[in-house]
């Protein structure tokens, strides 16, 4: 008996490997994604402007990185005993105007030089719900989208779902934006399988199908444009609340691994899924705890994998193996 739906997905062209650069952005699941790539090893960067559901937000976040527009004090509000910006993650809020702006540039300057030589950039989209600021918002330009709301009073905003057309007009002048900055970029678009039911079960699924209906309409429209379905993974294939979490919103582990499997199937060539496991051995042996460091043992174990690892850097002199060289040659 079949106890899921398994359905063919399509492979993207050209496939990812260890030598392309890949920044990530978006919501939670976003991260979900850049934590197997940390591990993995592959060249990656997330979120320079924190986690973020809404397509407004994310263009305007990749717009900031393409233009590197600085963040300025005038930008900022004070609240809750810490300074926070409408544009960003709470992430980047600390006790003092500079210490934020601190932090919302240098993350701003790294990921505009980053994009600019980028491969691949993965877009995850979480939600078409707006959060757009009254006139009650400390220092918010009335109308505007919050990337996040610092837990503000709720009179600051005024919820609006996004149409499909609204999606498609933002994010179709941020992909012109994108290719005119760097021309070898390929996208790839997801949709966040976290469910939003804080907006309602009928208000998610109304959601989802915006973000759906506009991308494939953008994937239809521009050429170096990928779907990655990471969502119907999850609702159609998987499709049983054991994948979720205990809150039944946000996919659990076996979920995301799974997800991460059928990425791995779609968007890398067999060479590279080879070499994962390379990697994940040599992550586990620098993880291991010894239970006497001092023994004859241990040292012949780090020898071992000291002896991997300057392979595996001499084949592949673009993997970050810094500290597993520092940790197994000591």
């Amino acid at each position: 008996m079949k106890f899921h739906f398994e359905f063919d997905i399509k492979k993207l062209s050209p496939t990812i490997t260890h030598k392309h650069k890949i920044m990530l952005v978006g919501s939670c699941f976003t991260e979900n994604m850049g934590e197997k790539m940390e591990h993995f090893k592959f060249n990656q960067l997330q979120n320079p402007a924190g986690i973020m559901f809404n397509p407004i937000s994310v263009a305007e976040s990749i717009t900031h990185c393409i233009e590197n527009e600085q963040t300025e004090e005038k930008d900022l509000f004070y609240f809750n005993e810490a300074w926070h910006s409408w544009k960003h993650h709470s992430k980047f809020s600390a006790p003092t105007a500079q210490a934020a702006l601190e932090k919302i540039n240098h993350s701003t300057s790294e990921a505009h030089q980053y994009l600019k030589s980028a491969d691949y950039l993965m877009i995850t989209l979480g939600s078409a719900w707006t959060y757009t600021l009254t006139e009650k918002a400390s220092n918010g330009r009335a109308g505007s989208v919050a990337a996040n709301n610092h837990k503000a009073p709720a009179d600051w905003f005024f919820k609006k779902l996004l149409s499909p057309e609204e999606i498609l007009s933002a994010l179709d002048l941020m992909i012109h934006r994108l290719f005119n900055f760097n021309p070898k970029l390929t996208i790839l678009f997801t949709i966040s399988p976290v469910r939003h039911l804080r907006e309602g079960v009928i208000e998610n699924n109304r959601s989802k199908a915006s973000l759906i209906l506009a991308v494939h309409q953008l994937v239809d429209k521009f050429e170096r444009l990928y779907y990655f379905p990471a969502y119907e993974i999850v609702i159609d294939d998987l499709r049983d609340y054991r994948f979720y979490a205990e809150d039944l919103v946000h996919p659990n582990y076996a979920a995301t691994q799974y997800v991460w499997e059928k990425f791995t199937e779609s968007c890398f060539d067999d060479t590279t899924r080879k070499f994962l496991e390379e990697i994940h051995l040599l992550k586990l042996a620098f993880q291991h705890k010894a239970f006497n460091p001092a023994s004859e043992a241990h040292s012949k174990f780090k020898q071992r994998y000291l002896a991997k690892t300057k392979e595996l850097r001499s084949l592949y002199p673009y993997l970050d193996l810094d500290r597993e060289l520092e940790y197994f040659g000591n």
